[in-house]
């Protein structure tokens, strides 16, 4: 894991917890952390004057788990996904999150009404809405794929692919590129004829691609010219492409879009400084300000409408939203109550077809 130190001064009297230690923030690295950083992090200790130490995992959740159940809990704050919310706070592995002490919308409007639904649970609270979609290299197809069917079409779109190495999102897409209609996917994958179907799916491609794990790496294997398509989270795929100048297409067709969520593991050794910083990220302006360094949706319906540029100044990030109608028009919602269920089944069934011939 990649660590580094957010170090500022400490102000005095500002914040009740300022006297705490620093706060260690698992978070999953890349454009991602840094959105983190200038959002949340660098505004949280000028304010409060806690150091901020972020933690770079592929995925946080099982590193949390493992601290916890370990009794040697490093981390006290963790970006998670919701199907891992759900599933670590059913295991009694994180800390509780008041929804009252949450932070009102600008007009007054109660936290609980202002988030988006579904967005505060028992034991998280989201931050941003993003999606797993597929990109390609315009360098080599001018004209571009358009449908998620096109990313399974070898012969039409030759070229190696690169997909995420789970069952989670890529299940879902062999399904929608073999014509399940997205209202229909979770009915579908609930079957063992629709889990076989979608691994006929990804047999298709499976000699043909490259299985990464760190959101970091669909951009670079598409820059490095190892894949001509990959899986990615679109917020990567924005920064390589509008930050850096790379020749990315972002397809939305075939999206699967969901929550990311900011959890507390129980027995966080700052815990209170953990809870002040939660609610401090996750009022409207924080949410609205990560909007101009990544494009990923704010859970809050309050930050929308202060979504503008980015940080660029001249690049208008609502056309790069998950969440634009546009992108929503073939998009599937990710089903945290179907992967609570059946993560461990179907990703060790992933597991074992990767394993074979």
């Amino acid at each position: 894991m990649k660590k580094f130190l957010i170090l500022t001064t400490a102000l005095t009297g500002i914040a009740s917890v300022a006297s705490a230690a620093d706060v260690t923030v698992m978070s999953w690295g890349g454009a991602y952390t840094t959105s983190q950083v200038e959002a949340y992090q660098k505004p949280f200790t000028a304010q409060t004057g806690i150091n901020v130490i972020s933690v770079d995992a592929d995925n946080p959740a099982p590193a949390v788990k493992a601290q916890v159940e370990a009794g040697n809990v490093t981390t006290d704050v963790a970006d998670v996904e919701y199907a891992d919310a759900i599933r670590l706070c059913d295991e009694g592995l994180l800390e509780t999150i008041d929804p009252a002490s949450l932070p009102a919308a600008p007009d007054g409007t109660p936290a609980v009404d202002d988030f988006l639904p579904g967005a505060l649970t028992d034991c998280a609270v989201a931050t941003i809405v993003f999606s797993t979609v597929f990109a390609y290299d315009t360098t080599k197809f001018p004209e571009g794929p358009t449908t998620i069917a096109d990313f399974f079409d070898l012969e039409k779109f030759p070229g190696k692919r690169a997909m995420r190495k789970g069952a989670k999102a890529n299940l879902e897409m062999a399904l929608m590129a073999d014509g399940v209609p997205a209202a229909d996917v979770y009915a579908t994958l609930a079957t063992p004829e629709g889990v076989d179907r979608a691994f006929k799916m990804l047999d298709k491609i499976k000699k043909d691609t490259v299985w990464w794990e760190a959101g970091a790496q669909p951009p670079q294997l598409l820059a490095d010219g190892e894949v001509a398509m990959t899986t990615a989270y679109n917020g990567r795929i924005f920064a390589a492409a509008v930050a850096e100048g790379k020749p990315f297409q972002t397809v939305w067709d075939g999206q699967v879009y969901e929550y990311d969520l900011f959890v507390v593991p129980k027995g966080a050794p700052n815990k209170d400084a953990a809870m002040e910083f939660v609610k401090f990220s996750t009022d409207t302006q924080r949410l609205a300000d990560q909007a101009k360094w990544i494009a990923y949706g704010p859970a809050r319906k309050s930050s929308s409408a202060l979504v503008g540029k980015y940080n660029d100044g001249k690049t208008d990030m609502a056309p790069y939203m998950p969440t634009n109608p546009d992108n929503m028009k073939n998009a599937l919602a990710s089903s945290y109550e179907f992967w609570v269920d059946h993560d461990g089944e179907l990703n060790e069934k992933f597991n074992a077809w990767l394993a074979a011939n």
